[in-house]
């Protein structure tokens, strides 16, 4: 079975809309981050959303957003943080499509996070200990979860041309 579709899952941060933009070219296939769909979708902001109508229904609508890319082929979909963790939105990528976990360190994700937090509604008013101590407790709740994807890469070694071979040898190990 050929994998028509790659879902990028990690943490905020973690670099999946970096590494989905650069697969694009090195593939020749679309790139969809999630958020950006959801913002297309609901004419809003992620961050505006939240303020509107609380997390439970920015997940609810999050899942819509997922289920709408389902049907895409040739597409590296970045996902949210969160995604894989509400619902049944880690079995469906994983019965749809190739999940790769981009995994980082507590202390990597807030160094990338540091220029970015106004963006990132649920780091945004934090900073510090009670920023590092919010990443550490978040990660180790959603480890279970990223942890149920196919292939579990670490972000801070490799390289695009590696995420390429693997997903090609994944593929080839489909077929």
């Amino acid at each position: 079975m050929e994998i028509k579709r790659v879902f990028l899952v990690g943490f905020m941060g973690s670099g999946k809309s970096t590494l989905g933009r650069r697969l694009k070219h090195e593939m020749s296939w679309n790139f969809l981050d999630l958020d950006d769909v959801f913002e297309e979708k609901f004419q809003t902001t992620i961050k505006q959303y939240f303020a509107d109508y609380g997390e439970d229904a920015f997940r609810i609508a999050e899942k819509e957003c997922l289920h709408d890319v389902m049907h895409l082929e040739n597409v590296i979909i970045a996902t949210g943080g969160g995604t894989p963790c509400f619902f049944d939105n880690m079995e469906v990528m994983n019965k749809n499509g190739l999940t790769i976990y981009l995994k980082l360190s507590v202390e990597t994700i807030i160094s990338r996070l540091s220029s970015g937090k106004n963006v990132r509604p649920l780091v945004a008013d934090k900073s510090g200990d009670e920023l590092y101590n919010f990443i550490d407790e978040k990660l180790k709740e959603r480890e279970g979860f990223y942890s149920q994807s196919k292939v579990i890469a670490d972000a801070e070694i490799l390289s695009v041309d590696a995420y390429v071979n693997i997903i090609r040898a994944s593929s080839d190990l489909s077929s």
